[in-house]
């Protein structure tokens, strides 16, 4: 079969590709705005205790899962146990409804770097100018189709011509990128109307100071939980893109090396991005600027590089880059799950699988693309929101899915097969697996009972349950 010939080049060309598939649009607005509301240096702080135990218990599990079956999700997990072949399926199907609307949020956010790069900055500083784009019939499906087309092309490359030698040339870009914005974010001065003068560095403290004023148990969950969900998305778990690049993953490559990499490189730019973006958004616009949530990106950090004067339009040309090089890195990420996985099905290869795939998703994007005008809809969602296309494919994917998907291999891995068979894939050529009692405890305890907890918070059966 095709796929059994694509492998990467070794272990510094699989940690690149999974380290540009952790690191997406995730790492660059929803960290900083969740360490802004959840107290600053408390999320910080639980976010590092999950990444070294629950994080590095999914992200282990899914790529020796991929090694050691040399299979895509889809067939994985039956070959692991047989009659456990529907959570493949399960499985399959997130990146499926994922990579519907993935290619659409990267063409937003291209829209934003041709705005900065042509010198129509200020037009994306004015309060109806993201809401505008979106609800034109035209531009973003334009803007999707090309970011679509782009991705499809270097899937089309294959693994290791394509994926790698792209995530090889982005990523130490990418980082480059972030930290030059963190550290100009720093040296930021303003003063506000009231005569304050609000600093980078007095930004960075409310960033990494620990906030515990009217914590109680109820906020600790809240924070504990917003920092797991984080975590869980942000590495790209339980939905079969780990497994997949495992799968190309050769024998020799030490995998608790490539592990620990990848932990690094994903909570590194996430810390950087938080460095990067709350130092600038609180010395243009206070502690109350940080609370944007979802619209950080597109509606208040245009207005903060506004307020920059010339600078600005280079810093926003060069932010916008760098979360295209990050959007589209996942985006490779997501597609390539599903054409390893429909190689298997099919038993088809890779050009041919590529190119159908390519044009059901390009339909796919168009209409979602267009879900904000001509196919606008709005749905209440069982977590409280109400949503649009996106929102809601968003949510079956990633609020009912995944955690569901996590909390079943969980129990697979932990109490079924049992944790043995992970760890000696870890240890297969006699490497030493330093967090194996953190690895079994957390597999069979802790993680499966995060998992459900995290499955009814983000179904809204926790709040139904517990007012």
């Amino acid at each position: 079969m095709e796929k059994k010939k694509s492998n990467f080049s070794g272990g510094l060309g699989f940690v690149m590709a999974a380290a540009g598939s952790a690191v997406g649009v995730g790492n660059l607005w929803r960290f900083p705005y969740l360490v802004a509301k959840d107290g600053g240096g408390l999320f910080l702080i639980i976010y590092l205790a999950l990444v070294v135990t629950f994080g590095f218990t999914l992200l282990a599990s899914d790529i020796a899962i991929g090694r050691k079956t040399k299979q895509s999700s889809i067939k994985a997990y039956g070959t692991m146990k047989k009659g456990w072949g529907f959570l493949g399926i399960l499985t399959f199907l997130v990146p499926v409804i994922i990579m519907t609307y993935y290619a659409v949020i990267g063409g937003w956010i291209t829209r934003y770097a041709v705005v900065y790069f042509t010198g129509e900055s200020k037009a994306a500083a004015q309060d109806d100018f993201f809401t505008g784009f979106i609800t034109s019939p035209v531009m973003p499906v334009v803007f999707g189709l090309l970011f679509m087309a782009v991705t499809a092309v270097i899937v089309y490359c294959g693994v290791e011509s394509g994926i790698e030698r792209v995530s090889k040339a982005l990523m130490p870009f990418l980082l480059l990128l972030i930290v030059a914005i963190a550290i100009f974010s720093l040296t930021l001065e303003h003063k506000a109307e009231d005569g304050t003068v609000r600093t980078g560095i007095q930004g960075l403290m409310v960033y990494l100071k620990p906030d515990v004023s009217g914590l109680t148990v109820s906020g600790f969950m809240s924070v504990l939980l917003d920092a797991m969900s984080q975590l869980f998305f942000s590495l790209s778990v339980s939905m079969g893109i780990m497994i997949t690049y495992g799968s190309y993953v050769k024998p020799e490559v030490d995998l608790n090396r490539s592990i620990n990499f990848i932990e690094i490189f994903d909570t590194l730019v996430a810390f950087l991005a938080g460095m990067m973006i709350i130092p600038a958004v609180y010395v243009f616009s206070g502690v109350e600027g940080m609370g944007a949530g979802p619209g950080l990106m597109f509606v208040s950090l245009p207005k903060v590089f506004a307020r920059m004067g010339v600078a600005g339009t280079f810093v926003g040309a060069a932010f916008f880059i760098m979360a295209i090089f990050a959007t589209l890195t996942s985006c490779i990420s997501v597609l390539e799950t599903i054409v390893a996985n429909c190689m298997e099905i099919f038993h088809a290869g890779r050009k041919k699988v590529t190119l159908v795939l390519t044009v059901i998703y390009l339909a796919a994007s168009a209409i979602i693309a267009l879900g904000y005008s001509l196919f606008y809809v709005e749905v209440p969602l069982p977590n409280g929101s109400v949503g649009q296309l996106l929102d809601i494919m968003d949510y079956i994917s990633n609020s009912f899915m995944m955690p569901f998907i996590a909390m079943l291999s969980t129990i697979l891995i932990g109490w079924v097969v049992g944790p043995k068979w992970i760890i000696d894939e870890m240890e297969r050529n006699g490497e030493h697996f330093g967090r194996k009692k953190v690895y079994i405890v957390m597999i069979k305890f802790i993680a499966p009972i995060m998992m459900f907890v995290l499955f009814l918070q983000s179904t809204g059966l926790l709040t139904k349950l517990f007012g």
